[in-house]
């Protein structure tokens, strides 16, 4: 089957990111409510001044770094890439911009990463399902030329360093597949079922090249029951996602159907949430997705990314896209991704 790619989708998913990221920011540890009396209507909230993000589009540009140190040498494989992302992690973490309220579990994992002589597996926090797993993974959907294989593995193993819960696994995993489906023309009628079908086509896929040994510390039996754990509660939110796509009112906070978004099958599925319900009003979706009560930033970056994928670069306006901070970097791979 042929595929046609959306034009310029790795420049609008980026870009959808940050902004919602940005949006989101402000947000984030308050209730609808709060955020309606300082922003006023939710389908007029404005881009802050300055337009500055969170760790969430610190780590996917850290991500998207380590990517294309991994493929400058060679095709992406296990080892090139657990070794980019690893230094790129680190490097985040002892940043002095990583000051925009990062996540306990990527701190931890990164400072065990850290330790030169301890394997990946070893630092990753393997009880750990935050969203900080696949809040971070869309650049693994956007990098052409990869196949399912090595898709799939990159998302999970990124995810991995450092939750290494086999929920954030699969939720990473289908967060890049999404992006992927949308920058290659899938219609978003139809992406739940899209979605559904491929985790259950992969439930008991233990990538082993790509993940090691690291079921063995989570307690399973066996590596298949370790990741079908993980497949089953994404096909569980999934199957709500359904039901609220249909039934959801707009005007309802979204995390009332799908989960607040902490934790990462939640956030992939009110992200997905905010996307479906406006997939042709992108700047709708990204201030229903920050006008939650949930991980409001994380929930708008990844209805972004889904939103960016889908219609392209076109998507926002261009006084918005030029504002968001890391707009460079942003750009740049998208230019190296969209070419």
């Amino acid at each position: 089957m042929t595929t046609t790619l959306t034009e310029y989708a790795a420049t609008g998913a980026l870009t959808g990111l940050a902004l919602g990221d940005a949006l989101g920011f402000p947000t984030e540890f308050h209730d609808v409510p709060s955020i309606l009396t300082t922003c006023g209507p939710w389908r007029e909230m404005a881009l802050p001044t300055p337009a500055y993000v969170t760790d969430d589009t610190q780590m996917t540009l850290a991500l998207a770094r380590a990517l294309r140190t991994a493929t400058d040498r060679g095709v992406l494989a296990p080892e090139t890439l657990a070794a980019a992302a690893r230094t790129e992690f680190i490097a985040w973490n002892r940043s002095p911009e990583n000051n925009r309220a990062p996540g306990a579990t990527c701190i931890r994992a990164c400072e065990l990463l850290a330790d030169p002589g301890r394997r990946w597996q070893d630092a990753s926090q393997v009880h750990s399902k935050g969203c900080g797993a696949n809040m971070r993974v869309v650049p693994v959907g956007l990098l052409p030329g990869l196949s399912d294989e090595q898709r799939a593995g990159a998302a999970q193993s990124q995810a991995a360093l450092t939750h290494g819960h086999p929920t954030a696994l699969a939720a990473s995993d289908l967060t890049a597949h999404a992006v992927r489906l949308l920058a290659t023309g899938a219609e978003p009628t139809g992406l739940v079922g899209r979605l559904r079908s491929y985790a259950l086509d992969h439930r008991t896929d233990y990538h082993e090249r790509w993940l090691g040994d690291l079921w063995t510390r989570a307690g399973d039996a066996g590596p298949q029951e370790y990741i079908a754990r993980g497949w089953d509660e994404c096909l569980a939110v999934l199957d709500r996602l359904r039901d609220a796509v249909r039934t959801v009112s707009p005007e309802t906070d979204p995390c009332l159907a799908t989960g607040a978004g902490w934790i990462a099958e939640e956030a992939l599925a009110t992200g997905l949430l905010c996307f479906l319900l406006f997939p042709g009003e992108p700047l709708t979706a990204l201030r229903r997705a920050a006008c939650s009560s949930g991980d409001s930033d994380s929930i708008a970056c990844l209805a972004g990314a889904f939103a960016g994928a889908h219609l392209g670069a076109d998507a926002w306006p261009q006084e918005w896209a030029e504002r968001v901070e890391h707009r460079s970097d942003l750009v740049a791979f998208g230019a190296l991704w969209d070419s």
